[in-house]
């Protein structure tokens, strides 16, 4: 893959926003994220291929996923996805000479993060339905300290396609710090609080180059007979010394654009740190109390009364995901992981948007900032600030 210089547009694209079932509007959890070209997914729920189809994200285009979870809401497309992405196709018992396990080329392997079982998880599902895969893949898995640090969590022997290179990340300080970096951009991760194993995940663009002022150095470059070229080196925030001496000064860096999408959670205080003051922030609320809109509210119901429920599967309220971007000062907050009782069609749904209005109102009383209520098939841009 050719080096990059610059991530350009990132944006976010919600393939499936319900939480435990798929409802007639909302699919199961996947984020889309693209930037500079590739395509990294946040969780893959069951039928997630279906809705890439439906979205403008190219499949072939994806390059990592990272589960925050094992539960099937958040996993259960992982394998189809993986068929469809590497020309899967279905074998035989007795496929060792078959042709179709024999790769051609050098081709980058599918990059797959997840806590301990997702490696057992992927290599018995194709091992057990015999499936065959065109391409590689890996598996790194982010090692709790109540994991074991070593091995595969399983006695299955590695798929044909799977890469010896699998790494059992274990934390540091609490958490798994820059789990892939390169010179643009780095991933890093925290536990937080659900029914089982979570992560949250950070991303981070690398600082980027400042605005150039062009009347500052077009004067000095043309008086030296210095080519016009030096500017790039300017524009990357270099120094350059020209020939009579003079010596320009690129603009400094500025901080690139960040990202955190939490799994399911009731308290992610644990990635609080590394996600301070992000660009936006994704956040579950999957139960609200919304007495005279959500015809299943009780009469007993309060607002304390759903938190409680919440909390006790694991879950957050649109008050405790806003209390939370406030805390850590994002600059946006998407609500995320609705109950499939709130409908995901509010962008030609009357009723729909007045549900949806109504979770955000909520969350305004925590945090001030931009409020957005994720549906399947939106997508936003995280520019830069």
């Amino acid at each position: 893959m050719a080096a990059r210089r610059t991530l350009g547009t990132m944006d976010l694209c919600f393939l499936g926003t319900a939480s435990a079932q798929p409802s007639s509007t909302r699919n199961h959890s996947a984020i889309a994220f693209r930037l500079g070209g590739d395509v990294w997914l946040f969780d893959c729920g069951e039928a997630t291929q279906h809705r890439l189809q439906k979205s403008a994200v190219k499949m072939g285009r994806i390059s990592k996923i990272f589960i925050t979870h094992t539960h099937g809401d958040h996993i259960f497309g992982l394998l189809p996805l993986m068929a469809s992405i590497a020309n899967g196709a279905g074998g035989t018992i007795e496929d060792i000479e078959d042709p179709r396990t024999q790769r051609q080329g050098d081709v980058d392997p599918l990059e797959i993060y997840g806590p301990l079982g997702t490696r057992a998880y992927v290599r018995a599902g194709l091992a057990y339905t015999y499936t065959l895969l065109g391409a590689p893949y890996v598996v790194h898995e982010l090692r709790f300290p109540t994991d074991p640090p070593d091995g595969d969590h399983t006695e299955l022997p590695r798929h044909t396609s799977e890469l010896p290179s699998g790494r059992n990340i274990p934390q540091v300080g609490g958490v798994w710090k820059d789990i892939f970096k390169d010179d643009l951009v780095s991933v890093s991760a925290a536990p937080i609080l659900h029914s089982v194993p979570c992560v949250g995940y950070v991303i981070q663009e690398a600082p980027i180059p400042g605005k150039i002022e062009s009347q500052n150095y077009i004067p000095s470059i043309k008086r030296t007979k210095t080519p016009m070229s030096v500017m790039s080196r300017l524009q990357q925030g270099e120094s350059v010394e020209l020939s009579d001496g003079t010596v320009l000064h690129g603009p400094p860096r500025r901080p690139g654009r960040k990202i955190v999408i939490l799994g399911d959670t009731y308290d992610p205080s644990a990635v609080a740190d590394i996600a301070c003051s992000p660009d936006l922030l994704v956040h579950e609320a999957t139960n609200a109390h919304l007495p005279g809109i959500d015809p299943t509210t009780k009469p007993t119901d309060t607002f304390e009364s759903i938190e409680a429920r919440a909390k006790s599967r694991g879950h957050s309220t649109p008050q405790m995901a806003a209390a939370f971007a406030t805390r850590i000062g994002a600059r946006r907050l998407v609500l995320n992981h609705f109950s499939p009782k709130y409908p995901g069609n509010d962008d030609v749904s009357a009723e729909a948007r007045t549900t949806m209005e109504a979770i955000a109102d909520l969350a305004r009383k925590q945090f001030t900032g931009e409020i957005i209520c994720a549906r399947d098939l939106l997508t936003i841009e995280v520019k830069l600030p």
